[in-house]
């Protein structure tokens, strides 16, 4: 048990109150390579060549063998990298207008939902721990991720392309990933692990719960970019506005440019445990952003509680609680 589990997060005005913290060493990006002998096999689909897809590992709910009662994993900061508790804003001369307009409709005529003003931040930065988040691609399409271990992507069930055999699809995450440049490289996806085969477009009840899963990448990523621990939610941080999202969202910035938004509340589900829950909240968000960390600060370091994962009109949904914690851990246990 690490000594942050039981403490509430800090407020948005005590991170105002704290001061960005520079670098003591020089940015290294070598770590970025692969440290396997061999590139991930491809193969060829509609006559493009991708990564072949991943092994699927499937977990039990409530299975507290096999997730070992964790209710929370560490961080890394790496010295050579900044740290800021609120990004850079994108330069004015990358400045674009909204790929899609506020009031379009999604397929199915699933209304976005952007309650009152839109206060997602187009941001670019560096520093940590935004350079952690990163855009997932797979055959459905894009997504949100972010590093929650040295080659370990946290992300949502639903953009996983799920096949027969305990197989999936292909994947590919790049973290900072900003109008096609890849300042950390790309990594494809080599295992999946889960706790729900969450497919779209509709989420019911118990999919909501479970719809994250822990991807282990070819290429150890977060020897450069770092990494958010992960923390069980509890519905004692019920209607506290500390927790922080970002994705790549498809009507704001077409998923090239990341958006941020601070101050947002979760309301977890009072009638089931904290071992799993969907976790209400009227964060602005669009696909795109599906996959998206919801994350806390503790003693300054940030925690990841939740990822996004779906919306209708009256609120979205995050999926968390401590079963994702025990996720990352087996993940990171078994492929170090």
């Amino acid at each position: 048990m690490l000594s942050t589990e039981t403490k509430d997060p800090m407020t948005i005005d005590e991170l105002k109150k704290l001061s960005p913290v520079k670098a003591t060493s020089a940015e290294n990006l070598l770590n970025t390579g692969t440290n396997f002998d061999q590139e991930p096999q491809t193969e060829v689909i509609d006559g493009r060549r991708y990564p072949k897809g991943m092994v699927a590992v499937g977990l039990k709910a409530g299975d507290k063998f096999a997730l070992a009662n964790v209710t929370e994993t560490d961080h890394f900061y790496p010295t050579f990298s900044d740290l800021d508790y609120f990004p850079k804003p994108e330069p004015k001369k990358l400045q674009k207008p909204r790929f899609i307009g506020q009031n379009a409709a999604l397929p199915g005529d699933i209304l976005k939902t952007i309650f009152g003003t839109d206060d997602r931040k187009v941001y670019y930065s560096t520093a940590y721990p935004w350079r952690c988040v990163g855009r997932v691609e797979t055959a459905l399409g894009f997504g949100s991720g972010v590093m929650i271990g040295p080659r370990h992507l946290l992300t949502c069930s639903h953009i996983i392309d799920w096949q027969a055999n305990n197989q999936t699809g292909w994947l590919k995450f790049t973290p900072m990933y900003y109008n096609g440049s890849a300042p950390y490289g790309v990594a494809n996806g080599i295992r999946t692990y889960y706790m729900f085969k969450v497919s779209g477009p509709t989420i019911d009840g118990t999919e909501a719960k479970f719809d994250y899963t822990v991807v282990v990448l070819d290429k150890p990523l977060g020897n450069s970019t770092g990494w958010m621990g992960s923390k069980s939610y509890t519905d004692n941080w019920d209607g506290q506005q500390v927790w922080t999202h970002a994705g790549y969202p498809a009507d704001l910035t077409g998923t090239q440019r990341p958006t941020y938004q601070t101050g947002i509340a979760l309301d977890g589900d009072s009638g089931t445990s904290d071992d799993a829950e969907y976790m209400a909240h009227k964060a602005d968000v669009y696909p795109g952003q599906s996959g998206g960390p919801f994350w806390g600060y503790w003693a300054g370091q940030p925690y990841a509680v939740a990822t996004q994962s779906a919306q209708n009109a009256n609120y979205n949904t995050a999926s968390g609680g401590s079963d994702l914690a025990g996720l990352v851990n087996k993940a990171r246990t078994e492929f170090p």
